[in-house]
């Protein structure tokens, strides 16, 4: 049984320090104004955006012992940790917060690496968590620019902005990401 948007509010709210709740409450925020302007549906990018980072603060063990036991994408092991809760948290979504709405739980899996042929509700979701409002690092401005004439140009940016900062520390890039940035270069 899905529980309330307050209800999910609550329990999600509770599992992060206060500061990710702040960036949570700005992801909602820009996920609906993202839905609004280019056509997605705003009470899944809200639902979505609640969720997003359900599962960022869980120790890492336990965030590996649910990919393993639950038959999730065990590549993601092999790669930073960092993109880790998204996986986890579209599983914990459908789990343990009764959301079975496929559109809501893909656009939780994705927002970290992004994928070939993003949805609608994907690409808002992503975007969102690049640009909400308390999100302060070099070159947010021009990935909130782009967010006003393109979904696509805002995500390409943020990617571009991603795959540089790993670049720079000679970290490892995951392919899904470099995919996902090239698909989209292509839908322009």
């Amino acid at each position: 049984m899905a529980l309330s948007r307050e209800e999910l509010i609550q329990a999600v709210s509770g599992q992060m320090p206060e500061k990710r709740w702040k960036h949570t409450l700005g992801v909602m925020q820009s996920a609906v104004y993202l839905a609004e302007k280019y056509g997605a549906d705003p009470v899944k990018a809200d639902l979505a955006a609640i969720l997003h980072d359900v599962a960022k603060y869980w120790p890492v063990s336990e965030m590996e012992a649910v990919i393993r036991d639950n038959g999730l994408n065990e590549d993601l092991l092999q790669h930073d940790k960092q993109l880790w809760h998204s996986e986890v948290g579209a599983f914990v979504a459908q789990r343990d917060y009764g959301i079975d709405d496929l559109e809501i739980i893909n656009a939780i899996r994705w927002h970290t690496s992004g994928r070939v042929g993003m949805s609608l509700l994907d690409k808002v979701v992503c975007l969102a968590d690049y640009i909400e409002p308390g999100r302060d690092f070099p070159g947010v401005d021009r990935i909130r620019e782009q967010a006003e004439h393109s979904l696509e140009e805002g995500l390409i940016a943020g990617f571009d902005s991603t795959i540089s900062l790993l670049l720079s520390q000679r970290r490892v890039i995951y392919p899904l990401t470099m995919f996902a940035r090239n698909d989209l270069i292509t839908q322009l």
